[in-house]
């Protein structure tokens, strides 16, 4: 059966925008939740957004990042824990899709996320 978003996230009211992803069980740093977008050229900005995608929130501080899997036909980014989530925690991630500032500020705060863990 199909299911939008992972058994760990649930969709609630956010304090920082509109509705975000929660955590509904602790969730170890390094999961991967799963696919976020999709590369495609006839989409604005270039990316199918997935249910994943079209819910987690920006932050400056956040505790989730995008990787790139590169697949045969084409680019996806999957959402992964940047360190362990917690029963009700709000998951966010730095939007970095269309800026490259936002890229280098993402890697720079996930390099002393790490090293605060």
């Amino acid at each position: 059966m199909y299911r939008p978003l992972p058994d760990t996230l649930s969709i609630g009211r956010s304090e920082i925008e509109g509705l975000g992803l929660f955590a509904v069980e602790e969730i170890p740093k390094g999961t991967i939740l799963g696919v976020t977008h999709i590369k495609h050229e006839e989409f604005p900005d270039g990316w199918i957004r997935t249910p994943l995608g079209g819910f987690y929130n920006h932050s400056d501080r956040p505790n989730c990042y995008l990787g790139t899997r590169y697949l045969q036909t084409t680019d996806v980014k999957e959402l992964i824990t940047l360190k362990d989530i917690k029963l009700g925690d709000e998951l966010t991630c730095t939007y970095t899709l269309w800026d490259i500032s936002s890229t280098l500020d993402l890697i720079n705060n996930a390099e002393a996320l790490l090293k605060e863990s």
